[in-house]
């Protein structure tokens, strides 16, 4: 994590591409500025992990007794690795015989349209860059997300 001119925290070399923060890599990443206030994305992931992933994964990315810390996974797992796993589900053998199985998402659009914003917001989380609790704001939303959302749901 590195800190901006502006004092906003991102990764190094991000850049900001239509409103969605971008690696040199091309993977998406978090922009927090000094006030706390996150840019759309982020703040989005926010809401959509706390829709689709916490029930498993516990708030803010925290983990559960049956599903992992995603904001600790994330300091090792990477962007096209976590995609796939959303996407196609893991199953983990565990010691004792349990297994720990995490679904297939890849049907689900409500998850899969917003995958992005999901990973960035834990990648904010596990950067130490966003705590814990509801962010205090968020940039507007830009014109490539509404068009986005439109073209991922079909209208």
């Amino acid at each position: 994590m590195v800190t901006l001119p502006d004092g906003s925290k991102t990764q190094k070399g991000a850049k900001d591409e239509n409103g969605k923060w971008m690696t040199p890599d091309g993977e998406p990443t978090y922009r927090v500025k000094p006030d706390g206030i996150l840019d759309w994305y982020a703040y989005s992931g926010f809401r959509r992990y706390h829709s689709e992933c916490h029930v498993c994964h516990g708030p803010e990315g925290e983990g559960s007794t049956y599903a992992p810390a995603l904001k600790d996974s994330l300091k090792t797992l990477s962007y096209g690795d976590f995609i796939g796993v959303v996407a196609s589900g893991r199953v983990r053998h565990l010691p004792g015989g349990q297994e720990s199985v995490m679904p297939a998402l890849g049907d689900n659009k409500n998850v899969m349209c917003y995958v992005d914003d999901i990973y960035i917001y834990l990648k904010a989380r596990s950067d130490g860059a966003v705590g814990r609790g509801r962010p205090v704001g968020r940039d507007e939303k830009p014109e490539a997300a509404k068009e986005y959302d439109k073209a991922c749901f079909g209208g």
